[in-house]
């Protein structure tokens, strides 16, 4: 076993070798700029170590895991388009350093470039991680249909939403770990196992993401702080204030949020207050520690050593303690 450090190491040199100069240039140029912009990597790098931790050479995953990092780039390179979205990891988004039209045609490029990757392996691997990710990729076009669609409603409720952030992020983090004992010939029980230590953890990564976006640090979240507040998304913290608050802060609440004179800074301020004093701020960090205790429960039922029971709990907690 390796320490995230190196697997983050070894997967940022294979991709390296992937992002190689291709004609025609404004085709590919922004699909290597994307790749390239950082980001946590918590994905490939779930990849790889779930390869590992079943007994196969991490170089075996890699082309796995390549997949699931340039699927998920693509789905950004594509959502920031819809969210008008100025920033991704503190750099212009595709579509402001180019166009949409260059943002759409290289975000379809990466689609049938990640597909193209399980064609490097065997047929019954092959098979195997094609059918998981083409479930996973539909999942996640729903789980945004979903996020879009909220948008403009006012009767969302909590479980609606943990549905939709499960589709829209956790299922790939399950896959990820899912194709990684696909690799390996993990058992049928210790794929739908890690799946699901995957997937819980997927939305609690998500719920952090959520708090993050209105008390992260802007120097080291990488995104717009603030910017769910002022796309009017309902969050888990817009939700939990709606059922926490008091009847005079949600009406505030609900006034300040459709008040569209309101300047942004101040439509910020004004959120992050509520969220603090209603309790949703604090409601949302313990949805993130009870969906990393429902992930943590799974390892009790996978045949691996403690030792890597251990390392996976350790990843799950670096997870829910992160601010970036």
């Amino acid at each position: 076993m390796q320490n995230i450090e190196a697997y983050q190491k070894s997967f940022i040199s294979y991709l390296e070798d992937f992002t190689t100069e291709r004609e025609p240039k404004n085709l590919y140029e922004p699909v290597n700029y994307i790749l390239k912009l950082g980001g946590k990597r918590l994905r490939p790098v779930l990849t790889v170590m779930t390869a590992d931790i079943f007994g196969a050479h991490i170089n075996e995953a890699m082309d796995a895991a390549l997949s699931v990092e340039v699927f998920h780039n693509f789905s950004l390179v594509h959502d920031d388009i819809m969210d008008d979205a100025p920033l991704r990891r503190g750099k212009e988004t595709v579509h402001e350093k180019w166009d949409v039209n260059t943002g759409i045609l290289s975000g379809d490029a990466m689609l049938i470039l990640a597909y193209q990757l399980f064609e490097n392996y065997k047929s019954d691997v092959f098979q195997a991680l094609a059918k998981l990710f083409s479930k996973t990729a539909l999942e996640v076009c729903e789980g945004q249909q979903y996020d879009i669609d909220f948008e403009t409603r006012n009767d969302v409720t909590i479980p609606e939403y943990l549905k939709m952030i499960e589709y829209k992020t956790a299922v790939l983090v399950g896959a990820a770990m899912k194709m990684g004992a696909i690799v390996a010939s993990a058992s049928i029980k210790d794929q739908e196992l890690i799946y699901d230590f995957g997937r819980f953890l997927g939305v609690a990564f998500q719920l952090q993401d959520d708090y993050l976006d209105a008390f992260g640090n802007p120097e080291t979240f990488g995104k717009q702080v603030g910017g769910d507040i002022i796309e009017n998304k309902k969050t888990y913290l817009y939700l939990k204030t709606l059922e926490l608050g008091t009847e005079k802060q949600k009406d505030e609440f609900i006034s300040e949020m459709q008040n569209e004179n309101i300047p942004n800074d101040e439509k910020v301020k004004m959120a992050k207050r509520l969220f603090e004093d209603s309790g949703s701020a604090e409601a949302t960090q313990q949805a993130v520690r009870a969906y990393t205790a429902k992930a943590f429960d799974v390892l009790n039922d996978l045949n691996i050593s403690e030792e890597k029971k251990h390392v996976l709990k350790v990843f799950g907690e670096q997870l829910m303690n992160r601010r970036v």
